[in-house]
């Protein structure tokens, strides 16, 4: 491997018809004051691609551009890392926006902490939308995620999302690629951890990544999140902590308060206490009464989405025995 100030750091994008968000990406990538790098655009399948967008790229770094056929993003990933040349994979979204010295902090980091695998946290650009800001207020915050996501206080062990996700070539050649999954990063980082390598966050290497425009998008993106938990439990017993359950509590603590209200109407007052708490500190840490306020819909919605979607798999999977072929399934596609 090369001595780190020449590490070369592949870039590994799967996009899906989405060339605008392909274009501000590239454009921050053409703004890095690190060139250490190339970038790998892998197309899968779009029925409306990025050809255009991609040859208009002007960086320093190398560019290389792959169309297949569509298979899922994990599988477009693993196609990208078969085609890299670099000592490191770094893993982005195509709705992210790189800042200027990414990789210039990526290079610095690893210097001075070398890791196998390591992340780090997404935050809200200035020109995302007020809606956008809310999401990425509520799904970083430690009152409704438990800082799992690359906060500086945190509930549980950090892992890794592919919004914001490196390893090293090692790596790579000794765990095998992604499967093709629900929250199949999460599995990737707790395959990394089981074989032996170290995991790390740099909480200063961070990405500003592009949340979902309205809030009926966001609640179909963590129900699925929240059934996607009960198939990593079944995959890897006993992973499942206390921080993965609060949602799925907060859905049955609030409908318990909200039909004892009718009784007793005290029954509120921590579900009023705890929404307060959240309207506060996204004021404070948006430095916006709007934003804040937009972040309260946000986080009842992530959480009664998150909630109702581990509820729905603990009981399908779990106490009716619907997951016990869950190795099978995920073979069949076609992520082994």
């Amino acid at each position: 491997m090369r001595p780190p100030e020449e590490t070369l750091f592949s870039i590994i994008i799967p996009v899906y018809n989405r060339p605008e968000e392909i274009s501000d990406l590239l454009s921050s990538l053409e703004k890095q004051t690190d060139s250490g790098f190339e970038t790998i655009i892998v197309e899968d399948g779009s029925t409306v691609d990025c050809r255009r967008q991609c040859g208009n790229f002007k960086g320093n770094s190398r560019l290389k551009y792959f169309h297949k056929e569509n298979e899922g993003r994990s599988i477009a990933r693993n196609y990208g890392m078969d085609r890299a040349d670099g000592d490191y994979f770094i893993f982005v979204d195509s709705d992210c926006i790189l800042p200027p010295s990414y990789i210039h902090d990526l290079r610095k980091a690893l210097e001075k902490e070398p890791s196998d695998c390591f992340g780090g946290p997404d935050a809200a650009h200035d020109s995302f939308s007020d809606t956008q800001k809310a999401i990425n207020y509520s799904m970083t915050s430690f009152l409704t995620t438990g800082g799992i996501r690359g906060g500086k206080v945190r509930m549980e062990k950090f892992t890794p999302r592919t919004f914001n996700m490196g390893f090293s070539r090692e790596v790579y050649e000794k765990v095998g690629g992604f499967r093709e999954m629900f929250s199949e990063d999460i599995d990737m980082s707790t395959r990394i951890r089981l074989a032996g390598f170290s995991i790390i966050l740099f909480p200063d290497v961070a990405v500003f990544h592009k949340r979902r425009v309205d809030f009926k998008k966001f609640w179909r993106q963590v129900h699925v999140f929240g059934m996607s938990r009960i198939t990593l439990q079944l995959l890897y017993p006993g992973s499942m902590k206390a921080v993965h359950w609060l949602p799925a509590l907060f859905v049955i603590g609030a409908v318990a308060m909200i039909i004892g209200a009718f009784f007793w109407k005290w029954m509120l007052i921590p579900l009023l206490v705890y929404i307060l708490a959240i309207w506060i500190w996204g004021m404070i840490s948006t430095k916006s009464i709007k934003i804040g306020t937009l972040g309260v819909g946000a986080a009842i919605v992530q959480l009664t989405g998150y909630g109702t979607g581990f509820i729905q798999a603990y009981v399908w999977k779990i106490i009716l025995g619907h997951g016990r072929d869950i190795n099978d399934e995920i073979a069949r596609r076609k992520g082994k």
